[in-house]
């Protein structure tokens, strides 16, 4: 049934919004995308594109305190050791800063033989001096030519038609021939900024008149940059016009396809995945996103988002604490902490049913790796809510589950392993998990491994207090000729003190049977032991009063730690 924009199904009770929505057109009102036969939603993506950060030239510009050289020389050395090739060092006629930090770099030995600086130039000449000055000594360079192409800016920003705009290229690329130094290996870029929103068939004609200009081989290829340099529309469109210039492009084997996606709709990262699909063999970026408005496209997540399908990313992010520490000092800015893969609270569950999940998931997949004889960090990952280990990248499983009032026993047992080494049994986990809602309710915040630790002890081992209803001062026990146990013990009940005995078929049920002599009816419904530090904790489920109360202790020995826990079932319901 065809509906008005007002016609609403009865399960759908929006109201029409009083935002002038009317102001705004859709994408196909303002740019013609040729749509053919689409190729890219059946396409997979098998291996990395290059990566090529712009952090210190984009990312800088869009910075309230631009980096000094200082700061720039941290970033760089750091893009460097993370494995970046082709970086984008920036903007040498913008300002001196950046003209400087350019000549720092060409004549301070700090370019790698394998890294390849990117410089960026508008098309006028003097600029265009200014940018190949500041490359002079560097062996190897891409020079990055850019203008305004669409309608709008021709319109609004340059003042200028279609014909003046090749010919304003024409020029300026045709100067760049001349200044590059024939005994270095430089190369030419060029980007139609606002690419996204101008002509396609403009677009493809001044991209071809400058690969063949630029005479492009695919040993000295040419860089075609494409950027979605203000998002208008839905990825899968960006896609379609990627893909359009994939295939129509001249000489293509000697074109490098490059994007540059910015993050105003807040898709950055799927226009950059869908563009790769669709053809593109290069991607600008900044590491977390940082740029004008909402940001150029976040590399960090682009690449371990190709690293969590099992495809070699091709840069090394395996300390991100390190990487975010560095970009964090060099921007001035916060990376935020639920930023995917690198935020403090990313791999950090609250949730119960999330923290029951992942606490399983870790068992089995140790468990798994244990099976096939090799260490947890080689193991195929397959964990419930966690798409990568966080071992990977540097993080500790520490953090991984955390405890508040959203949280459930999964968690909490979890968080109780690890930082106490207390192995709940199954059927006791609801019964602190209890516990630590009440206590986290009343807090409103979040309980840390030390606090459940030691509200552990205070629920469940401290049963020889004063405030306890049974105390068990002194106890022995020993084997029976019929094969069975006595128990001998002094129990304290408030201001009395007696002694009494008991027998069984073993320690546990001999110290039962001398309760009951003091007027303790117990049943010992389960139990449960494990090693501790110097000896054993047990946990013990017991039917007291009509009422089903788990005890804890712990012991030199399993019966000992055994009768500690019963105490403490036998105290706690005392107190219940």
């Amino acid at each position: 049934m065809t509906t008005t924009p007002y016609e609403r199904p009865l399960w759908n009770p929006q109201q029409p919004s009083p935002m002038p929505f009317h102001r705004y057109r859709p994408f196909d009102e303002r740019v013609d995308v040729p749509v053919a036969d689409r190729g890219w939603p059946a396409a997979r993506l098998r291996q990395a594109p290059l990566w090529v950060p712009v952090d210190l030239r984009d990312g800088n510009q869009a910075l309230a305190e631009p980096m000094d050289t200082p700061r720039k020389r941290r970033f760089f050395d750091l893009l460097v050791a993370t494995g970046f090739k082709e970086i984008e060092v920036g903007y040498p006629s913008a300002s001196r800063t950046d003209f400087d930090f350019v000549r720092h770099l060409a004549t301070g030995g700090a370019v790698p033989d394998d890294v390849t600086p990117v410089v960026f130039t508008p098309a006028r000449r003097d600029l265009i001096d200014r940018t190949f000055d500041a490359i002079a000594g560097l062996p190897r360079a891409v020079v990055h030519l850019y203008v305004a192409t669409s309608p709008v800016w021709r319109d609004v920003v340059l003042g200028r038609g279609r014909d003046e705009v090749r010919r304003t290229v024409r020029e300026a690329a045709e100067h760049m021939v001349r200044r590059a130094d024939p005994a270095a290996y430089v190369r030419f870029q060029f980007s139609p900024e606002t690419f996204n929103l101008t002509e396609p068939d403009f677009v493809l004609e001044l991209c071809d008149e400058l690969t063949e200009l630029w005479d492009a081989s695919p040993d000295r290829p040419v860089t075609h940059n494409l950027p979605a340099t203000v998002e208008i529309a839905t990825p899968n469109v960006y896609a379609d016009q990627i893909e359009y210039m994939h295939r129509h492009l001249a000489r293509r084997d000697s074109v490098v396809l490059s994007v540059h996606p910015h993050n105003d709709r807040g898709t950055g990262v799927a226009c950059a995945e869908l563009a790769v699909l669709a053809g593109a063999q290069r991607v600008e970026g900044c590491l977390f996103g940082n740029g004008e408005r909402t940001g150029n496209v976040d590399l960090v997540t682009l690449t371990l988002n190709l690293y969590a399908q099992g495809v070699d990313p091709m840069v090394d992010l395996s300390d991100i604490d390190s990487v975010r520490a560095t970009v964090e000092h060099c921007n001035r800015l916060p990376v935020h902490v639920r930023h995917p893969y690198a935020g403090d609270l990313v791999y950090t569950a609250f949730s119960g049913t999330h923290q029951d999940a992942i606490s399983k998931g870790l068992a089995r997949h140790a468990r798994a790796a244990a099976d096939a004889g090799v260490s947890d960090g080689e193991a195929p990952w397959a964990v419930p809510y966690l798409p990568i280990d966080p071992a990977d990248v540097g993080r500790s499983y520490e953090a991984v589950i955390r405890v508040n009032s959203q949280s459930g026993k999964g968690g909490v047992a979890y968080l109780l392993r690890t930082h106490a080494g207390y192995d709940l049994p199954p059927r006791m986990r609801p019964d602190f998990a209890r516990v630590v809602q009440q206590a986290t309710d009343d807090s409103g915040r979040e309980a840390t491994g030390k606090e459940l630790h030691e509200l552990f002890r205070t629920t469940y081992l401290d049963d020889d207090g004063g405030d306890g209803a049974l105390r068990l001062a002194a106890w022995s026990a020993q084997p029976t000729p019929s094969g069975g146990h006595r128990f001998v013990c002094t129990l304290e009940t408030g201001d009395r003190t007696a002694d009494h005995e008991g027998t069984g078929e073993d320690t546990l049920a001999a110290f039962v049977d001398a309760l009951a002599g003091a007027g303790f009816a117990v049943d010992v419904l389960e139990t449960s032991v494990h090693p501790a530090d110097g000896g054993s904790v047990a946990y013990a489920a017991c039917r007291v009063g009509g009422r089903t109360v788990w005890g804890a202790g712990e012991g030199r020995s399993a019966p000992a730690a055994s009768v500690r826990a019963v105490l403490s079932a036998v105290n706690r319901a005392a107190t219940r």
